[in-house]
């Protein structure tokens, strides 16, 4: 038996862009960056090491979503990885990428009614007054806070 899940959160690297296939479905490919942090041994201090990870989504859910996610948006992504290989100009390329099944918008809402950090208010349109906040996450949480 083999389990292929993967659950990631970050920030959006770039807008996502919507495209369709031969036969007409919508495929949603963004780019989420995702930190690695760990102690510099030298220093003693905590950095942040950035991942780069293709994400993509397929059907009416990707083009529905679309408008609602610009660069910087933070997310949280579940799905599963897809390793793909294809050659081109005569050179064998490969990807590994998340096939996104599951997406949540993490940034907060500002005052004013639109969204902060990157935030989820369509581009075209303004949020409805009544959408609830997400709520605040604790970033400060760090392997040696950890228990265990």
């Amino acid at each position: 038996m083999s389990i292929n899940r993967v659950v990631i959160t970050g920030n959006l690297t770039r807008d996502p862009e919507l495209r369709q296939t031969a036969s007409g479905m919508p495929v949603l490919g963004l780019g989420v960056a995702v930190n690695d942090r760990r102690k510099n041994q030298q220093t003693g201090e905590w950095e942040d090491y950035p991942n780069f990870v293709d994400c993509t989504m397929f059907g009416s859910r990707a083009s529905a979503i679309s408008s609602y996610l610009h660069k910087g948006s933070k997310v949280a992504i579940e799905g599963k990885l897809r390793w793909s290989q294809w050659e081109r100009d005569g050179q064998k390329r490969s990807k590994l990428e998340v096939i996104v099944d599951e997406i949540e918008f993490m940034s907060s809402r500002n005052d004013n009614g639109g969204y902060s950090n990157g935030g989820y208010a369509p581009r075209a349109q303004q949020a409805p007054a009544a959408a609830p906040a997400a709520p605040a996450v604790n970033a400060s949480v760090y392997d040696e806070d950890i228990p265990f």
